[in-house]
């Protein structure tokens, strides 16, 4: 009896460690989201590229890593999560050095290329073994209100660790510092979790994955092309319009493969359908805040990097707050229904109140509130639906999935609508700068774009509240059947039930 409750202490034990290997890995990749924001005019200034060149450091991350995330939860399934896991740091850690040491702009695009495919790698691995590791519902919703806190405010942590960086070391070290995570969750996954043969044979759907990423990349160029061309381009909507057919084909394709890379089941279900749906949304208005606040935290209030990094801090608590609140007390109790509602619609509130932003607003009076309730409403969001749309393998990516494409096609979107907006004020207000002065001017101008952006980040935002209260079940979800526990970090065929919802 002694030595059982014995075992059952080291393996509960262990399994806490797993989280925190876990956890470290996930904070890794959410940093490299907005960790070069503040540091890009540094890199601009030391590499030479143009501004409008300047978004797709972001965006190639953000590209890759949404593109290829499909594939990566196959290959997880297919090859065994440690393993994928584990090259998955191993790669990461590799090109952020490259990255780190680039001498041109194309070096850095490509490393940042990357870092987003070994992220896709890296990602559905970590939360499938999450996934399989806690199976009691008490635990897993501890744990998934760690991640879920971690896949919010990472980013805004994001923005501090890059304004520090920036500040004291160089832009360099934004990159370079992935060496040293890496290094810890490489270690603590070699010794903590154990690998098992994948008891199918790998089979890949080479159809799905070029159809699926061929999509992706088109949709979120043309969101991107339309900022330097403009809507009618025939680029923009070239590109915007190939991506919806080879959406349509993939869809297609998906009911008619022998093994598809996105099994229909997996999104027909209400639950996890309107969970990725949930996710895309929140992770567009999510790091539609982050860009268009770096800038104007920076351009318009003369903020350093390591002061603008700072700024962000009360979001990211407000969001971690809330996102245990949810997960832990809220989620058991009422479902994900009205708290992923909900939240979204103090998102929205959040955001319009940041609409109101002049040239001079100070940071206590017009963005520390604002933020907040911003912070609370995205983490009543993004813990609950990783929750609901989470099984293991591609159920594991597709949640993922939700949360890059919303940041790559939110943030090529949004960055569109902005310019547009500074571009059509200045046109509509050249006469005033003979009276007011030139930058007084592009103040005005860059303070109507960021206005615009917030009121098209807001709408965002209240679109999630009816999608969420349209698709998303009522009631809380129902507990799966006690399974044993998967000690190897891999789930066992009993704890492969799916969590259904009270219908």
């Amino acid at each position: 009896m002694s030595d059982a409750t014995s075992i059952d202490g080291a393996w509960d034990r262990r399994r806490w460690l797993v989280l925190g290997v876990i956890a470290l890995a996930q904070l890794m990749v959410v940093l490299d989201l907005t960790v070069m924001n503040v540091a890009l005019p540094s890199a601009q200034r030391a590499l030479g590229f143009t501004t409008v060149d300047r978004q797709w450091v972001v965006t190639a991350y953000t590209l890759a890593f949404g593109s290829l995330l499909l594939l990566g939860g196959r290959l997880a399934d297919l090859l065994g999560r440690k393993v994928t896991f584990l090259t998955g740091l191993a790669g990461f850690a590799l090109v952020s050095a490259v990255g780190g040491a680039s001498v041109n702009f194309a070096m850095l695009i490509t490393a940042r290329a990357c870092q987003g495919a070994f992220a896709a790698l890296l990602v559905p691995s970590a939360l499938s073994l999450l996934t399989t590791t806690f199976t009691a519902p008490k635990d897993r919703g501890r744990a998934f209100a760690v991640y879920g806190a971690i896949a919010g405010a990472g980013g805004a942590i994001g923005l501090l660790l890059g304004g520090a960086l920036t500040e004291y070391l160089s832009w360099r070290w934004t990159l370079y510092v992935n060496l040293l995570f890496a290094a810890v969750a490489f270690t603590g996954g070699l010794l903590l979790l154990q690998r098992q043969p994948s008891p199918v044979k790998p089979r890949l759907d080479i159809p799905g994955v070029l159809l699926v990423s061929g999509a992706v990349f088109c949709l979120v160029y043309g969101f991107s092309n339309a900022a330097t061309h403009s809507w009618h381009a025939p680029s923009t909507w070239g590109f915007l319009a190939a991506g919806a057919a080879l959406l349509a084909a993939f869809a297609w394709w998906m009911s008619r493969a022998a093994h598809p890379l996105l099994p229909p089941r997996v999104v027909l279900d209400r639950n996890r359908g309107g969970a990725y749906l949930s996710m895309f949304i929140a992770s567009a208005g999510l790091f539609g805040i982050f860009l268009f606040l770096t800038y104007y935290l920076q351009q318009t209030l003369g903020y350093s990097p390591l002061v603008t990094g700072v700024a962000f801090l009360p979001i990211s608590a407000a969001l971690i707050l809330a996102a245990n609140l949810s997960t832990i007390v809220l989620m058991p109790r009422f479902g994900p229904r009205p708290l992923v509602a909900l939240g979204m619609l103090a998102a929205a509130g959040g955001v319009a109140w940041l609409a109101q932003l002049g040239p001079h607003t100070a940071y206590a009076a017009g963005v520390l509130g604002p933020i907040i309730l911003a912070g609370v409403g995205v983490g009543l969001v993004i813990a609950p639906v990783i929750n609901t749309g989470t099984d293991a393998g591609v159920a594991s990516a597709t949640v993922t999935v939700g949360q890059q494409l919303g940041a790559s096609v939110g943030t090529s979107l949004l960055n569109t609508i902005f310019a547009s907006a500074v571009a059509s004020y200045l046109a509509a207000h050249l006469a005033a700068a003979r009276l007011i002065g030139r930058p007084a001017l592009t103040g005005l101008a860059l303070a109507h774009g960021y206005d615009t952006a917030f009121w098209w980040t807001a709408g965002i935002f209240a679109a999630g509240a009816v999608t969420a209260g349209a698709l998303l079940r009522p009631g809380p979800l129902r507990p799966a059947s006690t399974p044993p526990p998967a000690r190897d970090g891999v789930r066992t065929p009993q704890a492969e039930t799916s969590r259904e919802q009270v219908q």
